[in-house]
C-alpha cells in the first residue's frame, strides 16, 4: 500500500502523455475528417487501428508490478467505443487485448478479456445515447465502471487469488481515477474539436451564402465573360483560395489570381482536369499538379476542386477553386465549392428561363415566372443558417426541399404536371415554412384516393397555399391550419381547396359575385394569385376557375373547379 502515491503520480504523468498524443492527433485533418456519428466502413476501420496504437502505446508506456502492468490502455478501447460504437469498441479492446496478452504475466488473460469488454460497454452507451453527444461527466462514469470492471476480471481469472488481491489493492484506485479522467479529458478533446468544426462549417455556410447574395444579380443574363469575371472575382475575394476560374464547355471565360499568366480568360481549355469533369459531369479534387493536368511547367496551382454547373441536367462549363503552395484545399472547402456550384447552377436554370419568357409571345407564362419570389428565397436561406450549427441533419433537409421547390418553379412554370407532383412541390415549399413558424403553422391534407394521377396546370395550388400562409394565418399571433383538398366531383370535375382558419378579410368579389345573404369573397392580390385565375378561364372556360370565399376572423376557403378528361396539352398546343 506504500505504492500507492507513487503509483498514482506516476500513472497520472504517464496518462498526460496519452492526453498530449491525443490533442496533437486531433491537429491531424484526416483524425478530425471521421469523428463524426456517420462514419463510411473506411473510417470507422482507421479509427479501429488509430485507438488500438494508443491503447498499445499506453499498454508499454504502463509500470510494472507484481508481474503486471498498471496502465492507460482502457482509454483507447473505451474512446472508440463512446465515439463510434459497439463493433469499434470491441474491435479495438480486442486487439489491443491481445497484444497485452503476448506480454505474459499472470494477468495476462484476464486483462485481454476485460479491455474488449471495456469497449463493448463503451459501444452499448454509444448505442443508447445514439445521435446524443456523450458528455465528460457520462465519460467519466464510463471510466470508473471499466476499470472496476477490469478489476473484478482480474480477482476471477488470474491465479494465484491472493497476488491478483494485492495488486488490486495497489492499482485500482490509482488506475480508476487517472484512467477515468483521461478519458473524460479525451472526450473534452474531442468535443472541442466537433464544436471547431461546426463553427468552421456554420462560418463557410454563411460564406457561401454571402457569396450567393453577391453574384446571383451578375448570372441574371447568363453565362457570359463578363458575369463569369464578376463572379470569379467575388469567390476569390470572400475566400483563402489562390485562384478562381469559370469555364463553359470550350472556353475559359474567367480566371482571376494565381497563374493568370498563361490561364487566361477567352483561350481554350487546356487543363486535363476540366476536360474530366466536363464529360463525367461530376466534380472532381485534383490533389496534384499532374491531377489539375496544366502544360505549363511552373505552374503555381497545385490542387484544385471542380464543380460542373448543370443547366437542365446539362453541363455548361466549371467552377474552379485553384490552391498553390501555401494552403491545401480541405472537406470545408469542398463543401464550399459543392454550395457554391448548386447555387450558380441554379441562377443558370433561372436565367435560361427568364432569357425563355422574354421571347414567349403569351403574356401569362411570363406573369407566372415572375411569381418566384425572392424573399421566399432568402427567408429560407436565413431559417437554413439558423439550422446549420445546432440541427444540421434538419438544415440538410431544407436545402433539398428548397432545391426542389425552385426545381420545380423553374421546370413547370406554365406546364402542366400531375397532381400528385403538385402536392410534391407544395410539400417542398411548406417544409420551408414550416421550419420559419414552427407551431403557429399546422397543414392538413384531404386527397380523395386516385386523384393524384389527374394533370392539372403547373403552379397553381402553390400561391393559394403561399396566401393563405401569409395573409391568413401568420397575422394571427398564434397562427392555424392549412387544409388541402383534392376530389373527384360528378360531371367529370376535378374540385382542389385550399381553406385556412386565419383572419379572413371583407371585400370585392373576385371572381363572381356572391349570392344575397352569403359570405363575402376574398380578392386574390398579387401577380402569382391573378396569374392562376387568368390561366385557368383561359384554359378551361366557363364554368371551370377559382372561387374564393371569406369571412373575417373566420378564415378564407378557395375552390378551384377543373375538367377531367380535358387534354391540356392538346388544347395550350392548338391555343398557341
Amino acid at each position: 500500500m506504500n505504492l500507492f502515491s507513487p503509483l498514482m503520480i506516476t500513472l497520472a504523468e504517464r496518462t498526460a502523455v496519452l492526453v498530449v498524443a491525443a490533442f496533437l492527433l486531433t491537429r491531424v485533418k484526416a483524425f478530425r475528417n471521421i469523428l463524426n456519428q456517420h462514419a463510411s466502413l473506411k473510417e470507422k476501420s482507421l479509427m479501429v487501428l488509430i485507438f488500438t496504437a494508443l491503447s498499445i502505446f499506453a499498454t508499454y508506456n504502463g509500470i510494472w508490478y507484481l508481474d503486471a502492468i498498471a496502465n492507460s490502455r482502457v482509454i483507447g478501447a473505451v474512446v472508440a467505443g463512446l465515439l463510434a460504437g459497439p463493433w469499434v469498441g470491441g474491435l479495438t479492446g480486442l486487439l489491443a487485448g491481445i497484444h497485452r496478452y503476448s506480454l505474459g504475466g499472470f494477468t495476462d488473460l484476464a486483462c485481454a478479456i476485460s479491455t474488449t469488454l471495456e469497449g463493448l460497454l463503451a459501444g452499448l452507451v454509444y448505442h443508447v445515447r445514439k445521435n446524443k453527444e456523450i458528455d465528460w461527466k457520462t465519460a467519466l462514469l464510463i471510466g470508473f465502471l471499466s476499470e472496476w470492471m477490469q478489476m473484478g476480471i482480474i480477482l476471477l481469472i488470474a491465479k494465484p487469488y491472493e497476488q491478483a488481491l494485492e495488486l488490486v489493492k495497489v492499482i485500482s484506485i490509482p488506475m480508476s481515477v487517472v484512467n477515468s479522467l483521461g478519458i473524460a479529458v479525451f472526450m473534452i478533446i474531442i468535443g472541442l474539436v466537433k464544436n471547431e468544426e461546426d463553427r468552421i462549417g456554420a462560418l463557410q455556410a454563411q460564406r457561401t451564402l454571402q457569396i450567393a447574395d453577391k453574384t446571383l444579380s451578375f448570372l441574371r443574363q447568363g453565362l457570359t465573360p463578363e458575369s463569369a469575371e464578376k463572379v470569379a472575382r467575388e469567390i476569390l475575394r470572400t475566400t483563402r483560395v489562390a485562384a478562381v476560374a469559370i469555364t463553359d464547355t470550350s472556353t475559359v471565360l474567367a480566371h482571376v489570381g494565381a497563374g493568370g499568366s498563361h490561364h487566361i480568360a477567352g483561350q481554350q481549355i487546356i487543363t486535363r482536369a476540366t476536360r474530366e469533369v466536363l464529360e463525367n459531369k461530376e466534380m472532381k479534387m485534383a490533389r496534384t499538379k499532374e491531377e489539375i493536368g496544366c502544360h505549363v511547367k511552373n505552374c503555381p496551382l497545385r490542387c484544385a476542386i471542380l464543380v460542373p454547373l448543370l443547366r437542365k441536367r446539362e453541363v455548361v462549363g466549371v467552377l474552379k477553386l485553384y490552391q498553390d503552395h501555401s494552403r491545401k484545399l480541405s472537406a470545408v472547402d469542398l463543401e464550399l465549392v459543392r454550395g457554391l456550384g448548386s447555387l450558380i447552377s441554379t441562377q443558370l436554370e433561372i436565367a435560361e428561363l427568364e432569357r425563355q419568357s422574354r421571347l414567349l409571345a403569351d403574356a401569362e407564362i411570363r406573369a407566372l415566372h415572375a411569381q418566384i419570389n425572392p424573399h421566399f428565397l432568402f427567408n429560407a436561406i436565413n431559417t437554413i443558417v439558423s439550422f446549420i450549427r445546432f440541427r444540421p441533419e434538419q438544415a440538410r433537409e431544407l436545402l433539398i426541399n428548397l432545391g426542389e421547390y425552385f426545381r420545380r418553379n423553374l421546370h413547370h412554370s406554365g406546364g402542366f404536371v400531375t397532381l400528385a407532383e403538385e402536392l410534391e412541390h407544395v410539400e417542398a415549399y411548406l417544409s420551408i415554412e414550416r421550419a420559419r413558424f414552427d407551431e403557429k403553422l399546422r397543414v392538413e391534407y384531404d386527397i380523395q384516393p386516385g386523384v393524384e394521377k389527374y394533370v392539372v396546370p403547373g403552379l397553381i395550388l402553390q400561391p393559394l397555399v403561399e396566401n393563405a400562409i401569409k395573409h391568413g394565418l401568420l397575422p394571427k399571433r398564434e397562427g392555424g391550419v392549412v387544409r388541402i383538398a383534392a376530389r373527384r366531383r360528378e360531371g367529370s370535375t376535378l374540385e382542389l381547396v385550399v381553406a385556412d382558419n386565419g383572419i379572413g378579410m371583407e371585400g370585392n368579389p373576385f371572381s363572381r359575385p356572391p349570392a344575397a345573404g352569403s359570405s363575402k369573397q376574398r380578392r386574390l392580390s398579387g401577380i402569382g394569385l391573378s396569374n392562376v385565375s387568368g390561366r385557368l378561364q383561359s384554359l378551361y372556360g366557363q364554368p371551370y376557375g377559382i372561387v374564393i370565399e371569406s369571412r373575417k376572423g373566420e378564415g378564407t376557403v378557395c375552390t378551384i373547379t377543373l375538367p377531367i378528361g380535358v387534354n391540356p396539352y392538346a388544347e395550350s398546343v392548338s391555343r398557341g
